[in-house]
């Protein structure tokens, strides 16, 4: 399907019934935000940070447990006009600062801004909004450059492209209305990876 233009996305954003309706807010300023097929979203102020000391080594094909992924992340709030310095090769959790609900009918894929990437600063998120997800969207957030860039709770950080979908599926997945970051919820099916063989052909 085509992406979705600024007259599209703003008619999404006006739709008479809510449950039809694409939700974004806060949406301070919807004139620079929305862009010619684009919707800037913000940097929120919670972050999941990694521990490199706390554990020699993930290995989720032998421990299944989310608790063991805990073990080696914290969260932690950044109060609004404070900056948080991002180390050169470090990755931290955060989230969107606008809150997101996307209808029947549509989907987006968060891409990051060029501003940013000219600098190192990738959005490393895992990309695709399903149809029917609401909640703030996680950004895996990754400095490639040389130098620490410090981050704003607030600014711009990454943008939407949305969709019309060809059908109605809705999202039912394992992130449910999310406020900030989430710890990683691995597969906790009775499957060992480990021994997983595809099929011969």
């Amino acid at each position: 399907m085509s992406v979705l233009s600024r007259r599209d996305i703003e008619k999404w954003l006006k739709k008479n019934k809510i449950s039809e309706r694409l939700i974004i807010t806060p949406l301070l300023n919807p004139k620079e935000s929305i862009g010619a097929s684009s919707i800037d979203v913000r940097l929120g102020n919670k972050f999941i940070l990694m521990k490199r000391q706390s554990l020699s080594v993930l290995d989720i094909g032998r421990d299944k447990n989310s608790k063991s992924v805990e073990k080696y992340q914290e969260s932690i709030c950044v109060n609004y006009k404070e900056g948080f310095h991002l180390h050169p090769h470090q990755l931290v959790i955060g989230s969107t600062f606008e809150y997101i609900s996307i209808p029947s009918g549509l989907m987006c894929y968060v891409i990051g801004k060029s501003s940013w990437g000219r600098t190192g600063l990738i959005i490393a998120t895992a990309t695709k909004v399903d149809p029917g997800f609401r909640g703030c969207i996680t950004l895996e957030i990754i400095n490639e450059g040389e130098i620490p860039i410090t981050l704003y709770p607030g600014l711009p950080i990454a943008q939407l492209v949305l969709h019309e979908t060809s059908d109605r599926d809705m999202y039912n997945g394992k992130y449910k209305c999310p406020v900030g970051p989430e710890f990683p919820k691995f597969n906790k099916k009775n499957e060992d990876w480990r021994f997983w063989m595809p099929k011969e052909v």
